[in-house]
């Protein structure tokens, strides 16, 4: 174990609803998970960070946070939250040696290594990935998030992508009915304008529409969920199951594109709430379905992940062993030796 971290050490995952915590007491020690706290609850996160050390009675000498975001070397502005994070700020003020600051989708690429089989689920047939093999990870949630990790001769290096705000075109029928009813962002559909929780809004509010519905209000995702959950023959089931097929549609674009060969692990907090609507087998087919790459497409494992402390799980790794991962440490560390 590496001593670029010192202990105690603290890792954070900062998300617009909730942030998760856990704590490596000395060297060796097993990650323990502290009590999580609802982001909208505070004014900023030094003032939750605050809290959680009087309460545990701790004081960390690291730091790792993972926050939804634009990073800007040692600062962090939060997508769905009024929160800036500097790395350098909160080590002066909370008397810290060192620490470090990451993209969520970049920790959650970085997070792969460290997820046990008891964290994912496979989805669909399970496959062998092809070791050494890009690992593309992708999911929904306040936006889209792709992100590739790479094994290179440096460790394992993550490369975060805006491939969400790609324009996304109609493959089925279904979709070629859809698309002229989608509301448009900035006069185009992207990927993101549909597989996010703002886009399931719009894909149900298109779906609505098609069927001679047109509602005076567009249900957030939340409620169109817990409509499905409720009856499951709803036309917000229904659209749950749209999204999961488009949700498939684009991640076998993006196998194809960053030749996954060593498998992709779908992410983000709404897939595992609305799994029930899931058909893992028709979404291998829809994946795959996409000649002439059919045949590596097949190849390729998927699996969903289940856990919703994964990411603190991976910057634990990255804290207890940086030596395996490729960071340039010397760039984006908050104290400087």
């Amino acid at each position: 174990m590496s001593t670029l971290f010192p202990t105690p050490i603290l890792v954070c995952d900062i998300g617009g609803t909730n942030v998760r915590m856990g704590l490596i007491r000395h060297l060796g020690a097993p990650l323990e998970l502290l009590d999580r706290h609802r982001t909208e609850d505070s004014a900023s996160y030094e003032d939750i960070l605050k809290q959680v050390l009087e309460t545990n009675s701790i004081h960390p000498l690291s730091l790792l946070i993972s926050a939804a975001g634009p990073l800007h070397h040692r600062t962090l502005s939060l997508t769905n939250a009024s929160w800036t994070l500097d790395g350098p700020k909160i080590a002066g003020q909370f008397g810290l040696s060192q620490g470090l600051l990451l993209n969520d989708f970049e920790a959650l690429a970085l997070s792969l290594p460290s997820l046990g089989q008891d964290q994912t689920q496979p989805f669909g047939a399970p496959q062998l990935a092809i070791p050494n093999g890009p690992q593309l990870i992708l999911g929904p949630g306040t936006g889209l998030g792709v992100s590739l990790l790479l094994q290179t001769s440096g460790g394992y290096q993550a490369l975060p992508s805006e491939a969400g705000h790609m324009d996304f075109g109609p493959v089925t029928p279904e979709d070629f009915t859809l698309w002229p009813l989608i509301e448009k962002l900035h006069g185009r559909v992207s990927a993101e304008s549909l597989l996010s929780g703002p886009g399931l809004s719009r894909l149900h509010q298109a779906r609505l529409n098609s069927l001679g519905q047109f509602p005076s209000e567009v249900l957030p995702a939340a409620q169109i969920s817990e409509e499905a959950l409720r009856d499951p023959q709803s036309e917000a089931a229904n659209s749950l199951r749209v999204f999961w097929r488009l949700i498939a549609q684009f991640s076998g674009d993006m196998a194809i594109c960053f030749a996954a060969t060593g498998g992709i692990t779908l992410a983000g907090g709404i897939l595992p709430k609305i799994l029930p609507f899931a058909d893992p087998a028709a979404f291998r087919s829809t994946f795959s379905a996409k000649t002439p790459m059919q045949s590596l497409l097949e190849k390729m494992p998927i699996r969903l992940i289940m856990d919703d402390q994964a990411v603190i799980t991976g910057l634990a790794g990255i804290a207890s062993h940086p030596e395996r991962y490729a960071i340039d440490y010397a760039q984006r560390l908050w104290v400087r030796a």
